[in-house]
Protein backbone atom coordinates (compact mmCIF):
# COMPACT_ATOMS: atom_id res chain seq x y z
CA UNK A 1 0.00 0.00 0.00
CA UNK A 2 2.99 2.27 0.26
CA UNK A 3 4.88 4.21 -2.20
CA UNK A 4 4.54 7.46 -4.94
CA UNK A 5 1.61 7.95 -7.04
CA UNK A 6 0.33 10.75 -9.11
CA UNK A 7 -1.38 11.87 -6.53
CA UNK A 8 1.44 13.59 -5.41
CA UNK A 9 2.53 15.10 -8.46
CA UNK A 10 4.11 18.09 -7.14
CA UNK A 11 3.28 19.82 -10.77
CA UNK A 12 -0.49 19.12 -10.24
CA UNK A 13 -2.52 21.92 -9.75
CA UNK A 14 -6.03 22.83 -9.24
CA UNK A 15 -8.67 25.04 -10.28
CA UNK A 16 -9.04 25.96 -6.41
CA UNK A 17 -6.85 28.93 -7.22
CA UNK A 18 -5.76 29.78 -3.42
CA UNK A 19 -4.76 25.77 -3.74
CA UNK A 20 -1.64 26.87 -5.80
CA UNK A 21 -0.66 29.27 -3.63
CA UNK A 22 2.91 28.18 -2.06
CA UNK A 23 2.32 28.92 1.74
CA UNK A 24 -1.08 26.95 1.84
CA UNK A 25 -1.29 24.34 4.04
CA UNK A 26 -4.01 22.39 1.74
CA UNK A 27 -2.59 22.06 -1.74
CA UNK A 28 -4.00 19.54 -4.18
CA UNK A 29 -1.23 17.03 -2.92
CA UNK A 30 -2.68 17.08 0.54
CA UNK A 31 -6.63 16.86 0.56
CA UNK A 32 -6.60 15.85 4.16
CA UNK A 33 -10.38 14.66 5.47
CA UNK A 34 -12.34 16.98 8.61
CA UNK A 35 -16.25 17.64 9.54
CA UNK A 36 -17.88 20.62 9.11
CA UNK A 37 -21.26 22.29 9.61
CA UNK A 38 -22.56 25.61 8.79
CA UNK A 39 -24.27 27.78 11.01
CA UNK A 40 -27.00 25.10 12.65
CA UNK A 41 -26.95 22.86 10.05
CA UNK A 42 -25.61 18.95 9.78
CA UNK A 43 -22.39 17.84 10.28
CA UNK A 44 -20.81 16.93 7.02
CA UNK A 45 -17.13 15.47 5.53
CA UNK A 46 -15.22 17.59 3.87
CA UNK A 47 -11.50 17.56 2.44
CA UNK A 48 -9.86 20.89 2.67
CA UNK A 49 -8.30 22.37 -0.28
CA UNK A 50 -6.94 25.81 -0.28
CA UNK A 51 -9.14 28.01 1.38
CA UNK A 52 -12.14 25.88 0.77
CA UNK A 53 -13.37 22.51 1.68
CA UNK A 54 -15.37 20.04 -0.49
CA UNK A 55 -18.67 18.71 0.66
CA UNK A 56 -17.93 14.81 0.10
CA UNK A 57 -21.19 14.38 1.98
CA UNK A 58 -23.12 16.21 -0.91
CA UNK A 59 -20.97 14.83 -3.60
CA UNK A 60 -21.99 10.96 -2.28
CA UNK A 61 -25.73 11.70 -2.07
CA UNK A 62 -25.11 12.84 -5.83
CA UNK A 63 -23.27 9.81 -6.97
CA UNK A 64 -20.04 11.56 -7.85
CA UNK A 65 -18.44 9.64 -5.06
CA UNK A 66 -19.72 6.41 -3.56
CA UNK A 67 -16.71 4.66 -1.83
CA UNK A 68 -18.98 2.56 0.38
CA UNK A 69 -20.98 1.16 -2.71
CA UNK A 70 -24.83 1.08 -2.18
CA UNK A 71 -23.62 1.97 1.86
CA UNK A 72 -23.40 5.93 2.39
CA UNK A 73 -20.02 6.49 4.39
CA UNK A 74 -20.19 10.66 4.63
CA UNK A 75 -23.43 10.81 6.34
CA UNK A 76 -22.76 10.22 9.67
CA UNK A 77 -20.88 13.36 10.83
CA UNK A 78 -17.47 11.59 11.61
CA UNK A 79 -14.99 9.12 9.41
CA UNK A 80 -15.18 6.28 11.41
CA UNK A 81 -17.16 4.70 8.59
CA UNK A 82 -14.87 5.76 6.04
CA UNK A 83 -12.05 4.69 7.60
CA UNK A 84 -13.60 1.41 8.11
CA UNK A 85 -13.30 0.65 4.51
CA UNK A 86 -10.50 -1.36 2.72
CA UNK A 87 -7.14 0.50 2.30
CA UNK A 88 -7.87 0.48 -1.23
CA UNK A 89 -10.79 2.64 -0.94
CA UNK A 90 -9.17 5.05 0.77
CA UNK A 91 -6.29 5.88 -1.72
CA UNK A 92 -8.92 5.17 -4.53
CA UNK A 93 -10.77 8.02 -3.03
CA UNK A 94 -8.04 10.21 -2.36
CA UNK A 95 -7.08 9.77 -6.40
CA UNK A 96 -11.02 10.41 -7.26
CA UNK A 97 -11.13 13.90 -5.38
CA UNK A 98 -7.69 14.74 -6.68
CA UNK A 99 -8.89 13.82 -10.56
CA UNK A 100 -12.34 15.77 -9.31
CA UNK A 101 -10.13 18.97 -7.99
CA UNK A 102 -7.40 19.22 -10.88
CA UNK A 103 -7.53 21.87 -13.43
CA UNK A 104 -6.94 19.80 -16.04
CA UNK A 105 -10.28 17.72 -17.01
CA UNK A 106 -11.54 18.37 -13.07
CA UNK A 107 -15.43 19.80 -11.99
CA UNK A 108 -15.20 23.38 -11.34
CA UNK A 109 -19.00 22.72 -10.04
CA UNK A 110 -18.46 20.84 -7.30
CA UNK A 111 -19.95 22.05 -3.79
CA UNK A 112 -17.65 24.23 -1.88
CA UNK A 113 -18.00 26.27 1.32
CA UNK A 114 -15.57 28.78 2.34
CA UNK A 115 -13.28 27.56 5.29
CA UNK A 116 -13.68 30.66 6.82
CA UNK A 117 -17.72 30.33 6.92
CA UNK A 118 -17.48 27.10 8.43
CA UNK A 119 -17.35 25.15 11.89
CA UNK A 120 -15.05 22.35 12.17
CA UNK A 121 -16.10 19.27 14.56
CA UNK A 122 -13.83 16.37 15.85
CA UNK A 123 -13.55 14.21 12.75
CA UNK A 124 -13.92 11.06 14.35
CA UNK A 125 -15.39 9.41 17.18
CA UNK A 126 -12.32 8.43 18.78
CA UNK A 127 -12.38 4.98 20.25
CA UNK A 128 -9.95 4.78 22.72
CA UNK A 129 -6.88 6.84 23.44
CA UNK A 130 -3.12 6.02 24.28
CA UNK A 131 -0.34 8.19 24.95
CA UNK A 132 3.02 6.82 24.18
CA UNK A 133 6.35 8.49 25.48
CA UNK A 134 8.97 7.98 22.75
CA UNK A 135 10.62 11.08 22.33
CA UNK A 136 14.34 10.14 23.67
CA UNK A 137 14.96 13.67 24.28
CA UNK A 138 12.26 14.17 26.15
CA UNK A 139 11.88 10.95 28.10
CA UNK A 140 15.86 12.16 29.10
CA UNK A 141 15.47 15.61 29.89
CA UNK A 142 12.55 14.35 32.53
CA UNK A 143 14.86 11.99 34.17
CA UNK A 144 17.72 14.48 34.37
CA UNK A 145 15.22 16.72 36.19
CA UNK A 146 13.30 14.31 38.77
CA UNK A 147 16.10 10.92 38.50
CA UNK A 148 19.57 11.05 38.25
CA UNK A 149 21.09 12.41 35.31
CA UNK A 150 23.47 9.63 34.79
CA UNK A 151 20.90 6.80 34.42
CA UNK A 152 17.92 9.67 33.14
CA UNK A 153 16.52 6.60 31.33
CA UNK A 154 14.33 4.00 33.03
CA UNK A 155 15.86 0.51 32.24
CA UNK A 156 13.13 -0.23 30.01
CA UNK A 157 12.31 2.64 28.03
CA UNK A 158 15.42 1.95 25.30
CA UNK A 159 13.28 -1.56 24.49
CA UNK A 160 9.70 -0.41 24.50
CA UNK A 161 7.78 2.27 23.22
CA UNK A 162 6.23 3.38 26.75
CA UNK A 163 2.27 4.38 27.14
CA UNK A 164 -0.69 4.21 29.13
CA UNK A 165 -4.31 4.50 28.28
CA UNK A 166 -5.48 7.92 28.53
CA UNK A 167 -9.29 9.07 28.29
CA UNK A 168 -10.99 9.50 24.52
CA UNK A 169 -13.83 11.16 26.28
CA UNK A 170 -12.13 14.70 27.13
CA UNK A 171 -10.35 14.49 22.89
CA UNK A 172 -11.81 17.70 21.70
CA UNK A 173 -11.61 19.47 18.57
CA UNK A 174 -9.14 22.73 18.20
CA UNK A 175 -10.61 25.85 19.76
CA UNK A 176 -12.30 23.99 22.33
CA UNK A 177 -11.40 25.79 25.82
CA UNK A 178 -9.79 24.25 28.85
CA UNK A 179 -10.52 24.42 31.92
CA UNK A 180 -7.39 24.49 34.50
CA UNK A 181 -7.67 21.05 36.08
CA UNK A 182 -8.49 20.46 39.93
CA UNK A 183 -6.87 17.52 41.83
CA UNK A 184 -4.64 16.33 44.69
CA UNK A 185 -1.57 18.59 45.16
CA UNK A 186 1.21 17.88 47.36
CA UNK A 187 4.72 19.84 47.52
CA UNK A 188 7.86 17.95 48.89
CA UNK A 189 7.64 20.05 52.15
CA UNK A 190 4.19 19.44 52.57
CA UNK A 191 2.69 17.02 55.45
CA UNK A 192 -0.32 16.50 53.40
CA UNK A 193 -2.02 16.83 50.45
CA UNK A 194 -4.37 19.23 49.26
CA UNK A 195 -7.27 19.79 47.03
CA UNK A 196 -6.78 22.79 44.65
CA UNK A 197 -6.44 23.98 41.22
CA UNK A 198 -3.53 22.91 39.50
CA UNK A 199 -0.20 25.55 39.54
CA UNK A 200 2.19 23.36 37.09
CA UNK A 201 -0.05 23.69 33.94
CA UNK A 202 1.85 22.49 30.35
CA UNK A 203 1.98 21.70 26.94
CA UNK A 204 2.63 18.58 25.50
CA UNK A 205 3.48 19.11 21.52
CA UNK A 206 2.37 15.42 19.86
CA UNK A 207 1.29 14.24 16.59
CA UNK A 208 -1.32 11.80 16.77
CA UNK A 209 -2.03 8.63 14.62
CA UNK A 210 -5.89 7.56 13.87
CA UNK A 211 -5.80 3.71 13.21
CA UNK A 212 -8.28 2.99 10.38
CA UNK A 213 -8.03 -1.21 9.84
CA UNK A 214 -8.71 -3.21 12.90
CA UNK A 215 -6.91 -6.09 14.05
CA UNK A 216 -9.16 -8.92 15.91
CA UNK A 217 -8.23 -9.52 19.27
CA UNK A 218 -5.20 -11.81 20.00
CA UNK A 219 -4.16 -11.17 16.36
CA UNK A 220 -0.69 -9.13 16.62
CA UNK A 221 0.88 -6.91 13.41
CA UNK A 222 4.01 -6.67 11.71
CA UNK A 223 5.86 -2.98 11.48
CA UNK A 224 4.90 -2.69 7.70
CA UNK A 225 0.93 -3.82 8.20
CA UNK A 226 0.79 -0.91 11.48
CA UNK A 227 1.61 1.49 9.02
CA UNK A 228 -0.40 0.76 6.54
CA UNK A 229 -3.29 0.15 9.37
CA UNK A 230 -3.50 4.06 10.11
CA UNK A 231 -5.15 6.00 8.26
CA UNK A 232 -3.86 9.22 8.65
CA UNK A 233 -2.59 12.03 11.58
CA UNK A 234 -3.65 14.65 13.55
CA UNK A 235 -1.76 17.41 15.92
CA UNK A 236 -2.01 16.84 19.68
CA UNK A 237 -1.92 19.06 22.44
CA UNK A 238 -1.99 16.53 25.60
CA UNK A 239 -2.53 19.52 27.92
CA UNK A 240 -0.85 18.13 31.59
CA UNK A 241 -1.18 19.29 34.52
CA UNK A 242 2.41 18.70 36.16
CA UNK A 243 2.01 19.21 40.36
CA UNK A 244 -0.94 16.62 40.07
CA UNK A 245 1.35 14.12 37.95
CA UNK A 246 4.25 14.19 40.42
CA UNK A 247 1.81 13.20 43.53
CA UNK A 248 -0.11 10.50 41.64
CA UNK A 249 1.79 9.31 39.00
CA UNK A 250 3.30 5.79 41.51
CA UNK A 251 2.73 3.14 40.76
CA UNK A 252 0.93 2.89 37.38
CA UNK A 253 1.84 6.28 36.10
CA UNK A 254 -0.54 9.46 34.90
CA UNK A 255 -4.49 9.57 35.74
CA UNK A 256 -6.06 12.68 36.58
CA UNK A 257 -2.87 15.06 35.53
CA UNK A 258 -3.61 14.17 31.90
CA UNK A 259 -7.55 13.17 31.77
CA UNK A 260 -9.32 16.60 31.41
CA UNK A 261 -8.10 17.52 28.03
CA UNK A 262 -6.56 16.51 24.50
CA UNK A 263 -6.87 19.03 21.88
CA UNK A 264 -6.24 17.63 17.99
CA UNK A 265 -6.39 19.41 14.83
CA UNK A 266 -10.01 19.13 12.83
CA UNK A 267 -7.74 17.89 10.18
CA UNK A 268 -6.75 14.29 9.49
CA UNK A 269 -3.92 14.58 7.17
CA UNK A 270 -3.43 10.54 5.09
CA UNK A 271 -0.47 8.59 5.78
CA UNK A 272 -0.79 8.49 1.80
CA UNK A 273 -0.44 12.41 2.11
CA UNK A 274 2.80 11.92 4.33
CA UNK A 275 4.27 9.12 1.99
CA UNK A 276 6.85 11.66 0.22
CA UNK A 277 8.07 12.55 3.67
CA UNK A 278 8.86 9.75 4.86
CA UNK A 279 12.34 10.39 7.59
CA UNK A 280 14.37 6.77 9.16
CA UNK A 281 14.09 6.71 12.86
CA UNK A 282 17.36 8.13 15.06
CA UNK A 283 19.89 5.47 15.38
CA UNK A 284 19.06 2.84 18.06
CA UNK A 285 21.77 3.13 21.41
CA UNK A 286 20.37 -0.63 21.57
CA UNK A 287 18.85 -3.00 19.03
CA UNK A 288 15.53 -3.57 19.64
CA UNK A 289 13.81 -7.03 19.57
CA UNK A 290 12.64 -8.69 16.36
CA UNK A 291 9.19 -7.73 16.72
CA UNK A 292 10.11 -3.84 16.74
CA UNK A 293 12.34 -4.25 13.31
CA UNK A 294 11.06 -1.80 10.85
CA UNK A 295 12.00 -2.44 6.93
CA UNK A 296 11.46 0.85 5.77
CA UNK A 297 11.33 4.85 7.63
CA UNK A 298 8.16 4.96 8.80
CA UNK A 299 8.90 8.38 10.81
CA UNK A 300 8.41 11.61 9.18
CA UNK A 301 9.88 15.09 8.43
CA UNK A 302 6.95 17.12 9.70
CA UNK A 303 8.00 20.56 10.91
CA UNK A 304 6.34 21.46 14.43
CA UNK A 305 6.05 24.81 16.72
CA UNK A 306 4.24 26.37 19.23
CA UNK A 307 3.50 29.76 19.44
CA UNK A 308 1.73 30.80 23.18
CA UNK A 309 -0.34 34.56 23.37
CA UNK A 310 -1.22 35.79 26.98
CA UNK A 311 -5.19 36.96 26.11
CA UNK A 312 -4.97 40.30 25.00
CA UNK A 313 -1.80 40.04 23.56
CA UNK A 314 0.26 38.80 20.75
CA UNK A 315 1.71 34.75 20.10
CA UNK A 316 4.82 34.02 20.66
CA UNK A 317 6.65 31.15 19.07
CA UNK A 318 8.49 28.99 21.93
CA UNK A 319 9.39 25.71 20.55
CA UNK A 320 10.27 24.33 17.43
CA UNK A 321 10.79 21.07 16.26
CA UNK A 322 10.30 18.14 14.56
CA UNK A 323 8.88 15.20 14.70
CA UNK A 324 11.53 13.22 13.11
CA UNK A 325 13.41 13.22 16.41
CA UNK A 326 10.93 10.07 17.36
CA UNK A 327 12.68 7.37 18.79
CA UNK A 328 9.70 4.97 18.32
CA UNK A 329 7.39 5.57 15.23
CA UNK A 330 3.85 5.66 15.19
CA UNK A 331 3.97 2.41 13.47
CA UNK A 332 5.97 0.54 16.13
CA UNK A 333 3.47 2.06 19.03
CA UNK A 334 0.92 0.10 16.89
CA UNK A 335 2.77 -3.16 17.04
CA UNK A 336 3.87 -3.27 20.24
CA UNK A 337 -0.12 -2.34 21.59
CA UNK A 338 -1.27 -5.01 19.14
CA UNK A 339 1.55 -7.47 19.98
CA UNK A 340 -0.26 -8.65 23.28
CA UNK A 341 -3.60 -9.62 21.41
CA UNK A 342 -4.99 -6.17 22.20
CA UNK A 343 -7.49 -5.46 19.65
CA UNK A 344 -7.29 -2.33 17.99
CA UNK A 345 -10.54 -0.68 16.28
CA UNK A 346 -11.25 2.15 13.80
CA UNK A 347 -10.92 5.77 15.16
CA UNK A 348 -8.66 4.55 18.16
CA UNK A 349 -6.07 7.46 19.00
CA UNK A 350 -2.02 6.64 19.44
CA UNK A 351 -0.95 9.77 20.81
CA UNK A 352 3.27 10.32 19.97
CA UNK A 353 3.92 11.50 23.37
CA UNK A 354 5.99 15.25 23.67
CA UNK A 355 8.23 15.90 20.85
CA UNK A 356 11.46 17.18 21.70
CA UNK A 357 14.47 17.94 19.94
CA UNK A 358 17.89 17.89 20.76
CA UNK A 359 18.69 21.69 21.38
CA UNK A 360 16.59 23.95 24.47
CA UNK A 361 14.36 25.49 21.69
CA UNK A 362 12.93 22.67 19.84
CA UNK A 363 11.66 21.04 23.65
CA UNK A 364 7.40 20.15 23.67
CA UNK A 365 6.65 21.22 26.93
CA UNK A 366 7.28 24.09 29.06
CA UNK A 367 8.34 21.87 32.35
CA UNK A 368 11.69 21.18 29.44
CA UNK A 369 11.90 24.83 27.99
CA UNK A 370 11.25 26.23 31.59
CA UNK A 371 13.14 23.49 33.10
CA UNK A 372 10.48 22.80 35.63
CA UNK A 373 9.96 26.75 36.31
CA UNK A 374 13.99 27.88 36.86
CA UNK A 375 14.07 29.55 33.45
CA UNK A 376 10.89 31.41 32.10
CA UNK A 377 9.93 31.77 28.73
CA UNK A 378 9.80 35.47 27.17
CA UNK A 379 6.47 35.96 25.73
CA UNK A 380 4.80 39.30 24.90
CA UNK A 381 4.13 41.46 27.77
CA UNK A 382 5.80 39.08 30.22
CA UNK A 383 7.23 35.87 30.81
CA UNK A 384 6.06 32.10 31.79
CA UNK A 385 7.23 29.17 33.60
CA UNK A 386 3.97 27.44 33.21
CA UNK A 387 0.55 28.21 31.80
CA UNK A 388 -2.00 31.01 32.98
CA UNK A 389 -5.72 31.33 32.90
CA UNK A 390 -6.45 33.24 29.56
CA UNK A 391 -3.60 31.92 27.66
CA UNK A 392 -3.96 30.68 24.00
CA UNK A 393 -1.39 27.88 22.91
CA UNK A 394 -1.21 27.47 18.96
CA UNK A 395 0.26 24.17 17.35
CA UNK A 396 1.06 24.33 14.17
CA UNK A 397 2.88 21.70 11.98
CA UNK A 398 3.59 21.03 8.17
CA UNK A 399 6.17 19.17 5.64
CA UNK A 400 8.14 21.38 3.21
CA UNK A 401 9.35 20.25 -0.13
CA UNK A 402 7.78 20.70 -3.54
CA UNK A 403 4.76 21.97 -2.07
CA UNK A 404 3.76 22.02 1.73
CA UNK A 405 1.41 19.36 3.31
CA UNK A 406 0.49 21.34 6.30
CA UNK A 407 -2.28 19.83 8.99
CA UNK A 408 -3.89 23.42 10.08
CA UNK A 409 -3.90 24.86 13.80
CA UNK A 410 -4.40 22.69 16.82
CA UNK A 411 -5.52 25.74 19.46
CA UNK A 412 -7.03 25.91 23.07
CA UNK A 413 -7.44 28.37 25.75
CA UNK A 414 -7.12 27.96 29.22
CA UNK A 415 -10.35 29.01 31.35
CA UNK A 416 -10.08 29.35 35.31
CA UNK A 417 -10.38 25.93 37.19
CA UNK A 418 -14.27 25.19 38.51
CA UNK A 419 -14.88 26.12 42.54
CA UNK A 420 -16.27 22.68 43.51
CA UNK A 421 -16.70 24.43 47.03
CA UNK A 422 -14.54 21.40 48.19
CA UNK A 423 -10.90 21.31 49.69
Amino acid sequence: MTGLNPTHDPKRKSWVDTANSTDTDFPIQNLPFGVFSEGEGPRRVGVAIGDMILDLTALEVGGKLTPGGDTKVFDQGVLNPFMGLAQTVWSQTRAKIADLLDAEGGDPSLPLVARSAAQLHLPVFVRSYTDFYASKEHATNVGCMFRDPDNALMPNWLHIPIGYNGRASTVVVSGTPVHRPNGQLKGPQDDAPRFGACQKLDIELELGALVGTPNPMGQPVGAAEAYDNIFGYVLINDWSARDIQVWEYQPLGPFQSKAFGTTISPWIVTREALEPFRAPAPERVQPLLPYLHEETPNNFDIRMEVALAPKGQDATVISRTNYKYMYYSSALQLVHHASSGCAMETGDLLGSGTISGPTPDSFGSMLELTWNGRDPVEVDGGTRTFLEDGDTVAITGWCEGAYRIGFGNCDGTILPAVDFGIS
